[in-house]
């Protein structure tokens, strides 16, 4: 049979082709009939739900949910993945850059395809390394190309719900999640905004407005068991509204198993991040888990969380019961997230119909808390499809409301004969004068973020936080903001727990402007010692704070929280250690370091994972020492593959030169093996870099360094050394002021995974933030000026355009490759193909000149591929078969033409 397929055609009848056809031939599928009755006129699928993360394997926790919706509503997913998670680990093999990337975008085909996912938009964001930094995953992936080609998806796929990751800077929350996150709560705003992107229309995709955004997972505590999703989530922040969708739903579809182990088959696809043995989950319906999604943000009305399984797309992507027509669009507006005691604002109550016919009768009634008052009419009469139109309330705030307090105004739409629906506004109480801790530099970010697009209640995660050195002292800034209508004066005081000192007691400032910002400055002083470090003290080592602000007629407070940090004064070897596997640790002067404290995975006893460490100084290295307890060696690695350390037993060492790095872009990273599967030079030790500001084998990346092991035979542990010279790292010292870490992964498996994370500075995603490393000081070090090395950063991502599997599915479905603009209708063609002799030969016609690469697929494995420039007119291009493949009967040959950033794609079945 030949098939041939390009943008629309397919959708045309132009293409003799099946779904059905299609998904026998090659493991993909591209629209389903009802897809195709549901197509736009230009011949786009269109999607109910659109999942926007950072990685392939992020919608992980959702495919139970997405699953068991697609079965039973018959609700259709798309997924949108920003990067093909180039930079991640591989427990399989070798493959590292661009081609493990094309590995895990087969691999989330696998395992979305459980669920009943076919569309995957892989936007061609480079993966470059763990950080917890979303600015710097912003920098990297850039802001408005990520975000226009987002948006140009949504747009082409026009979903009712959005569902995204945690956008909040909270602790250990990876970075590139929250900027993925970010990404698509501005593209839930932007793509239904005409003056943005209006390149889009040119292409076809007009703007499109969703109907809700969801947050997978939610911040609390929630029921297991069948009856989770209506006992009802209890969020730590009241006002979220947190639905759930039981995971224990039994599946027709898949032989009657529940959805919690599909999703965990689904979750074993993902085997180049070590997850092909990941266990099931419990047998017991009771002990089954609910997935559980925070509201962000809806234009369509919602049921009461706590009303079943579907309560998170009901009125949405699927028709609430009772509820208003599916499409109608109902929310509130307050203009702005604060609102001031004895004030009053202007509520307004947004609502129009849908597509298809118009809403009569429409009235709105708002619920105000207790004390509040509200005037207003919510009369709207007839609802006009497409068609906005408002009730505007005058809701006044108690003069004696409580600072900091949050409320949900609650309004309802109701009509005679097309029922109702609810929706919420969150509103907080709001100092005319706030003072806040400030922040750290991504805290920062990620405010002036909530504010400009409207999402502060996002914020309420974030307990404001500083770091400070055991013993030490640091100066600690209020900022000051007047958000009344008047100047104001006051007093803010800083008060601190027992074992702190702050001087000051208490600040005054004096006619801050209405509008205006100032800041007032303390000094804190850890005065315990004795008080325990890091995550060893109580609530996750939070120390806490409370910043208390007056102004006229009032106060204020703000919670924030102290991380009290380990600080080592190191001593200088008058000789150096030798760099050696039978080193004795008292070469090295100074205190020992207890290393042995968990910050991530299982807890085990002290013979199964424990550790000290020594670290001292000369004039132009750092000497470190490390002894590990180890009951169980993991899998020793070969030469070639000692990267990304979290995968077997090894240990890191952290250095921030300067102790100012807001993420590891600036600061040094060693990741150290103890022992490598190398027998013909002695199984030596190898050390990388990795996630810092110069990745890559050791040598070539730290000149100079050294390193040496002793592995103890029978096992019970290994101990290494390392020399790391002052000029490897990415800034000169301040002696006074050095981030340091020493962290140690163990692996009791050999499937290229490990258990438990121990260290000296631990707190969960601690790798990933210098500001929460230990400080160590060098007295007799002289100081010397900055000269910050600019970082090398991995700069070859994964392409759509090289990828068959992502070709296919654009032939077919008309979105562009990587989200980029499209080259227009039928811009490349496969006019005929044959095989012959070892070689394909395949017929093209271009309407556009540009780079054509050409692919010869068997579903699995390229067997051939050719680049050639193209011009527009016929061309032949012949592939030479390269590989023999599954040696199944399916293959296609597969055609990306790009140009510049825009591109399209064609295929055509041998």
């Amino acid at each position: 049979m030949d098939l041939n397929l390009n943008r629309r055609s397919f959708l045309r009848g132009t293409g003799a082709v099946t779904a059905a056809a299609v998904g026998a031939a090659s493991g993909l599928r591209l629209l389903t009939p009802a897809e195709q009755a549901l197509a736009a006129p230009g011949g786009v699928v269109k999607l109910d739900i659109l999942y926007i993360g950072a990685h392939p394997d992020d919608e992980a926790s959702t495919l139970g949910a997405l699953g068991q919706w697609n079965e039973y509503q018959g609700v259709r997913t798309g997924v949108i993945t920003i990067t093909r998670g180039e930079g991640g680990g591989n427990a399989v093999g070798l493959e590292e850059g661009p081609p493990l990337g094309l590995l895990r975008e087969a691999e989330e085909r696998r395992a979305v395809a459980y669920a009943g996912i076919e569309h995957i938009y892989n936007l061609d964001g480079l993966d470059f390394y763990y950080t917890a930094s979303a600015p710097l995953s912003e920098q990297i992936w850039g802001h408005d190309s990520t975000l226009g080609r987002i948006v140009r998806v949504v747009r082409a796929t026009r979903p009712s719900v959005i569902v995204t990751m945690n956008p909040s800077a909270t602790d250990g929350n990876h970075g590139n999640h929250q900027q993925a996150a970010k990404l698509a709560v501005e593209a839930y705003y932007a793509a239904a905004d005409p003056s943005r992107f209006p390149e889009h229309a040119d292409e076809g995709f007009a703007p499109h407005r969703v109907g809700r955004i969801l947050q997978s997972g939610a911040v609390g505590s929630g029921p297991l068991g069948p009856n989770g999703p209506t006992t009802g989530y209890t969020p730590s922040v009241p006002t979220d509204v947190v639905f759930g969708t039981w995971d224990g739903t039994v599946s027709e579809r898949h032989g009657g198993e529940r959805w919690s182990v599909v999703k965990t088959w689904a979750a074993r696809e993902y085997i180049t991040q070590g997850w092909g043995n990941r266990a099931f989950p419990p047998d017991d319906p009771a002990r089954i888990s609910s997935q559980w999604f925070t509201l962000i943000d809806t234009r369509t009305p919602y049921p009461e969380p706590t009303s079943g399984d579907l309560a998170a797309i009901h009125g949405a992507a699927v028709q609430a019961p009772g509820g208003l027509p599916l499409g109608t669009e109902f929310y509130l507006e307050a203009p702005g997230f604060h609102v001031l005691p004895g004030t009053t604002f202007e509520l307004v109550a947004h609502a129009r119909a849908g597509a298809r016919r118009p809403v009569p009768g429409a009235v709105v009634d708002v619920k105000v808390p207790d004390g509040w008052t509200i005037t207003g009419s919510g009369r709207l009469g007839t609802l006009a499809p497409g068609r906005a139109t408002a009730a505007r309330f005058a809701v006044t705030v108690p003069a004696d409301a409580v600072i900091g307090e949050r409320f949900t105004l609650h309004g309802t739409l109701s009509t005679p004969r097309h029922g109702s629906g609810t929706v919420g506004e969150v509103v907080e109480v709001g100092a005319p004068v706030r003072g806040t801790l400030e922040p750290l530099p991504e805290i920062e970010q990620f405010r002036t973020w909530t504010a400009a697009n409207g999402v502060e209640h996002l914020n309420s995660l974030i307990l404001p936080l500083l770091a400070l050195g055991s013993g030490l002292s640091r100066e600690v800034r209020v900022d000051l903001t007047n958000t009344g209508e008047r100047p104001q004066s006051g007093t803010v005081t800083l008060s601190a727990p027992d074992g702190f000192s702050v001087s000051p007691a208490s600040q005054d400032y004096q006619d801050l402007a209405p509008g205006g910002t100032g800041a007032v400055t303390f000094t804190v002083t850890n005065t315990d010692t004795s008080l325990p470090t890091s995550n060893r003290a109580p609530d996750d080592g939070r120390y806490p704070i409370e910043i208390t602000t007056t102004y006229d007629g009032g106060s204020g407070t703000q919670a924030a929280a102290l991380l009290l940090v380990p600080a080592l004064s190191l001593v200088k070897a008058t000789t150096p250690p030798r760099v050696s596997g039978d080193v004795d640790e008292s070469e090295f002067p100074g205190e020992i370091i207890d290393i042995s404290t968990l910050w991530e995975g299982t807890e085990a006893p002290a013979e199964d994972i424990s550790g000290h460490a020594k670290i001292t100084y000369t004039d132009d290295a750092f000497y470190v020492y490390v002894n590990v307890t180890d009951d169980t060696l993991g899998f020793v690695l070969p030469p070639e593959d000692t990267k990304r350390q979290r995968r077997t037993d090894s240990v890191e060492i952290n250095i921030d030169p300067r102790g100012t790095s807001a993420n590891t872009s600036t600061v040094f990273i060693a990741g150290i093996f103890p022992i490598t599967d190398d027998p013909a030079n002695g199984n030596p030790p190898s050390f990388h870099r990795d996630r810092d500001n110069r990745q890559g084998p050791g040598p070539e990346t730290a000149p100079g360094m050294e390193v040496a092991a002793s592995v103890s035979d029978p096992y019970t542990g290994y101990t290494l050394v390392a020399k790391i010279p002052f000029d490897v790292l990415p800034d000169t010292l301040d002696p006074e002021h050095v981030g340091f870490n020493i962290l140690v992964n163990d692996s009791d498996t050999q499937d290229k995974s490990t258990q438990t994370r121990i260290g000296w500075s631990t707190w969960r995603g601690v790798r990933a933030d210098p500001y929460r490393w230990a400080v160590v000081s060098l007295p007799d070090l002289p100081a010397q000026p900055a000269t910050p090395v600019e970082p090398v950063l991995p700069d070859t991502a994964a392409l759509s355009v090289d990828s068959p599997q992502s070709i296919l599915q654009s032939a077919g479905d008309n979105v562009p490759l990587g989200g980029w603009r499209s080259l227009g209708d039928r811009s490349i063609e496969i006019q005929d193909a044959s095989a012959a002799d070892g070689v394909v030969t395949a017929r093209l016609r271009a309407r556009r000149g540009g780079l054509a690469r050409v692919f010869v697929w068997d579903g699995t494995t390229v067997l051939g591929r050719q680049d050639v420039d193209v011009s527009a007119g016929r061309h032949s291009v012949t592939v030479p078969l390269t590989e023999t493949g599954s040696g199944g009967s399916a293959r296609w040959v597969l055609v990306s033409l790009e140009s510049g950033e825009a591109n399209d794609a064609a295929a055509h079945r041998l």
